[in-house]
C-alpha cells in the first residue's frame, strides 16, 4: 500500500484545488504570515501598532496578462474589543503580485509584503485579518488576541521584532522584519531589534533569555547599556543560541542598579527543520506521523538514533529518498504529506490527534475526497459521512457510533487499514 500511497500523494497534490475538501478551509495549509508590533506615539492616550503581512505568491491565483502573471487580493484588518462585542476599527486595502514567469507566480519562495501603521488606544483586542483572493474568491483568516500596551513609565520597552536584514540608510538603519517568526536548523544566528524609551539619561542592564516550551533556559546574556533621554534603538544578534526545533520564547528584561526588573517584553518564535513545513515542531512526533508512508522498521530505525542530531539526519535522509524533484529546493511529497497531517489535526481531532483518527487516516493517505455526503441528523440511523474518491473508484463510510463526533470507518475493505488504528 505504501507504493500506491506515493502515487496518490503526487496525483492529489496536483489536482487539490479542483476537489472538495472534507473541512471548511478555503486555503490548504498555512497561507500567510503576520507580525504585529507595539510602539509609543508621544501621546499616552494612544499607542502605535505596526502590522506586517507576508503572502506567498503560491497562495494567490495569478492570471496571465501581456505584462506577466498578475494576482490580486484584498486585506481586511479588524480590531474588536477583547470580547468581540463590537468593532473598534477596521481597515481595508488591495494588493497585487506580479511575476514574469509562471514558475515564479506559483513559487512558495516568493512573497508579497504589506506594511501598515495605526494608532489605537492601549487595550486588549481581538484581531482578525482576512486575505481574499479576488480571482478564486478563496479566503484565509488569522485571528489572535493582542495587548496594545501603554508606554507611560519612566523606562519602557517596545516589542521585540525578529529581523532578516539591516540596511544602513541616510536616516539610520532600516530593519527588514522576519514576518514568519520562524528560524531554521541552518540558521546559526537570531537577530532582532527593539526600542527603549527613557524620561532621562540612565544606566541599565539588559538580560536576554531564550526558553523552550518547558521553560528550560537555553540562552542567557547580560549587557550594560547607557540610555539617552527619549528613544533608544537597539539591535542584537545571538550566535548559536542552542535552539533546535520547536516553540521558544525570547525575553528582554531591563534591570536597574539594584537588579530589579524595571520593564520587560517577550517574543514567541518557532525553530524548524530547513526545507520542512513549519507545522513540524517536534521531531519524535513528526517521525511517528510517518506511519502511513514508511514501514514500522524504518520508523524504528530513525527513532533509535542515539542523539538528536543522528535522529534528525536519518529523518532528513529518508525524506530525500521520496523527493520527486531532487534538483529543486522543495520536496513536494514531504510538503503534501505534512499538509495533510496538519489538516487532519485541525479538522478531525477527537479522542486522538486528528491524524490518528479514521477520517484523518483516510485523508492523509488518499487526500481530499472528490465528494462528501454528510448526514449529521438522521432519524433512522446514527450520524454518518460518505467520502467518494472518483479517480480511484473508492467509497468510505464513517459512522459516529457514540454521538460525540467520533466517526469510525465501517468499510475498510480497500486495504489493511485496521493495522493503523489506535
Amino acid at each position: 500500500m505504501k507504493k500506491v500511497m506515493i502515487f496518490v500523494l503526487i496525483s492529489y497534490s496536483i489536482i487539490y484545488a479542483q476537489v472538495e475538501t472534507s473541512g471548511n478551509d478555503n486555503f490548504p495549509g498555512h497561507t500567510f504570515d503576520i507580525e504585529i508590533a507595539n510602539y509609543p506615539t508621544g501621546d499616552n492616550a494612544l499607542s502605535r501598532v505596526d502590522v506586517f503581512i507576508r503572502v506567498p505568491y503560491s497562495n494567490i491565483q495569478s492570471i496571465r496578462t501581456d505584462s506577466g502573471f498578475i494576482g490580486k487580493y484584498s486585506i481586511t484588518l479588524t480590531f474588536y474589543d477583547q470580547y468581540r462585542r463590537g468593532v473598534v476599527f477596521e481597515r481595508f486595502w488591495n494588493e497585487e503580485i506580479l511575476a514574469n514567469q509562471f514558475a515564479d507566480a506559483i513559487s512558495n519562495s516568493n512573497f508579497n509584503y504589506s506594511y501598515k501603521s495605526f494608532e489605537v488606544k492601549p487595550d486588549i483586542y481581538f484581531v482578525s485579518c482576512e486575505i481574499l483572493d479576488k480571482d478564486s474568491k478563496k479566503s484565509s483568516v488569522y485571528q489572535k488576541i493582542i495587548e496594545v500596551r501603554e508606554f507611560d513609565e519612566d523606562i519602557s520597552i517596545s516589542d521585540l521584532v525578529l529581523i532578516i536584514d539591516k540596511i544602513q540608510g541616510d536616516n539610520g538603519p532600516q530593519y527588514i522584519p522576519m514576518v514568519s517568526n520562524n528560524i531554521t536548523s541552518i540558521d546559526s544566528t537570531i537577530a532582532f531589534t527593539y526600542e527603549i524609551y527613557s524620561n532621562s539619561k540612565n544606566s541599565v542592564s539588559i538580560e536576554y533569555l531564550i526558553q523552550d516550551s518547558e521553560e528550560n533556559v537555553l540562552y542567557k546574556d547580560i549587557e550594560d547599556i547607557s540610555l539617552e533621554k527619549g528613544t533608544n534603538t537597539f539591535d542584537k544578534s545571538i550566535n548559536n543560541p542552542g535552539v533546535r526545533i520547536g516553540n521558544f520564547v525570547m525575553a528582554a528584561k531591563v534591570r536597574d542598579f539594584d537588579w530589579d526588573v524595571v520593564t520587560e517584553v517577550q517574543k514567541s518564535f518557532t525553530s524548524r527543520i530547513y526545507g520542512f513545513p513549519v507545522s513540524i515542531t517536534n521531531l519524535n512526533t513528526a517521525i511517528e506521523q510517518m506511519q502511513y508512508i514508511a514501514s514500522a522498521s524504518t520508523i524504528n530505525e530513525i527513532l533509535e538514533g542515539e542523539t538528536f542530531d543522528e535522529k534528525l539526519r536519518r529523518y532528513i535522509s529518508y525524506w530525500k529518498t521520496k523527493d520527486p524533484s531532487p534538483d529543486t529546493e522543495e520536496n513536494e511529497i514531504l510538503r503534501e504529506y505534512y499538509r495533510r497531517i496538519d489538516y487532519a489535526n485541525r479538522n478531525f481531532k477527537h479522542y486522538f490527534e486528528g491524524w490518528r483518527t479514521d477520517m484523518g487516516m483516510i485523508y492523509v493517505v488518499l487526500g481530499p475526497p472528490s465528494n462528501v455526503e454528510r448526514h449529521p441528523f438522521e432519524v433512522s440511523s446514527k450520524p454518518y459521512e460518505i467520502w467518494d474518491y472518483y479517480d480511484i473508484n473508492k467509497r468510505f463510510i464513517f459512522v459516529d457510533e457514540t454521538g460525540f463526533g467520533d466517526y469510525r470507518l465501517i468499510n475498510p475493505q480497500y486495504g489493511d487499514w485496521y493495522r493503523f488504528r489506535r
